[in-house]
């Protein structure tokens, strides 16, 4: 018998490419958890993950290393975390007396960046998915780094991404794009930030990445994958930058609708007197429900304006 039967246990799994910020957001995420009340562990089933910056609960290392895997079966480093994922879900029962020591928490698992162990490979999903037998009640927090708006032809591929890893993945699932204080550094946007966050009308996208003369002859292929992601309507983005609370907010109170989480009064009320003390505050408040205005306000157009300018 499972020794998870009499409690329900809410949690993320943080899954995303290489360099979306996965370990960072965990950091984060933590922090700010604790300042709510809420107990909270951190998980790390990334067999690469070197020098954790949080204290950590539970740490695949102590199971398998990815230098290890490498070096003993001379894989390269995509083979390597594959093996990973299939020998920690041939031995499940080390995770699950890891686990049980924690009860009465909310966990955080910090997963591997390697896309396809959520989009192709099944070892991922099948721990995942008895995760879910043990009365963990969790939610795919899938990180995209903010900069791919900048590029139209690499947003479809993101956008692509995204959606197979829901589809692959089964779990209730939040798409966050990460580096929102970061965004500007990468270029101006094709559109406004809603465009993005909203994934409104790909046709405009489209038509922009056609001006491109080198994508011009892949118009027909770009058309037929947006239409692939609109009609599943699947995809959207949450906006985030760690630094700001009302972004750490915002994507906190939408994975806790996600799965099912419903906090305390205590809780609220941290969360209250965190937000009215936020002003004058080491942290870069409202930056990221900014970034639209500064776009608009530098160009002196409306969202209307730009589409037409396609």
């Amino acid at each position: 018998m499972s020794l998870f039967t009499e409690s329900l246990y809410f949690g993320q799994v943080v899954i995303g490419p290489p360099g979306s910020g996965k370990t960072i957001y965990c950091r984060g995420m933590q922090e700010f958890l604790s300042h709510l009340g809420r107990k909270v562990v951190v998980v790390n089933l990334d067999p690469a993950n070197e020098g954790l910056p949080y204290p950590c609960a539970v740490d695949i290392s102590e199971l398998v290393t990815l230098d290890d895997v490498m070096d003993g079966l001379k894989l390269g480093p995509n083979g390597g975390l594959i093996y990973s994922m299939e020998y920690l879900e041939a031995n499940l029962d080390w995770l699950e007396s890891k686990l049980k020591h924690h009860h009465d928490c909310y966990f955080l698992f910090d997963c591997p960046g390697q896309v396809e162990l959520y989009t192709h490979h099944n070892s991922v999903k099948n721990i995942f998915a008895q995760l879910s037998k043990w009365n963990f009640r969790l939610t795919a927090v899938h990180l995209v780094d903010s900069h791919y708006c900048a590029d139209p032809a690499k947003f479809i591929s993101v956008l692509c991404t995204s959606l197979s890893t829901m589809l692959h993945v089964e779990l209730p699932h939040v798409n966050v794009l990460s580096k929102m204080d970061l965004i500007e550094q990468y270029g101006k946007l094709a559109f406004s930030l809603d465009f993005y966050t909203e994934v409104l009308d790909l046709t405009y996208l489209v038509e922009h990445l056609s001006l491109d003369p080198f994508f011009k002859k892949f118009h027909h292929l770009n058309v037929k994958l947006a239409e692939v992601i609109q009609d599943y309507s699947l995809v959207s983005f949450v906006p985030l930058n760690v630094q700001d609370k009302e972004s750490m907010t915002q994507v906190l109170r939408t994975v806790d609708k996600a799965n099912g989480y419903c906090f305390g009064d205590q809780e609220e009320r941290n969360l209250q007197a965190m937000m009215s003390a936020a002003v004058g505050a080491d942290f870069q408040f409202s930056t990221t429900l900014s970034v639209q205005e500064k776009y608009m306000e530098a160009t002196g157009k409306t969202v209307e304006d730009e589409v037409m300018d396609v």
